[in-house]
């Protein structure tokens, strides 16, 4: 029996959708008036290995639900944005949500 990846995507969706915010504050410190870059050049790293592994959740859900076109796309994409994973992750939901009561 194979495992829902949906669970795995929630997660993923708030890490890096927390990760991406924190990287923002990071970015103000190091550009903004403090200037120091200290505190992104430990955020950045952490934030693109969690973006890969929410690609990864994105790419298993997709390929579970049998999903295709724009809208895994602009799910994958949605860890790019400040608070856009946060709204796929509730898109996504109510997606399959609907879908497990069709079938």
């Amino acid at each position: 029996m194979q495992r829902d990846a949906l669970p795995f995507y929630r997660v993923m969706a708030y890490v890096s959708g927390v990760f991406l915010l924190v990287l923002c504050v990071a970015m103000f410190i190091r550009y903004g008036p403090p200037d120091d870059p200290s505190m992104s050049a430990v955020v950045s790293p952490i934030h693109g290995w969690l973006y890969v592994v929410y690609l990864i959740a994105v790419g298993l859900l997709a390929y579970q639900r049998r999903w295709t076109g724009w809208a895994v796309g602009l799910i994958a994409l949605a860890g790019t944005v400040p608070l856009a994973s946060f709204f796929a992750e509730r898109y996504v939901v109510k997606r399959a949500r609907v879908e497990a009561r069709v079938r």
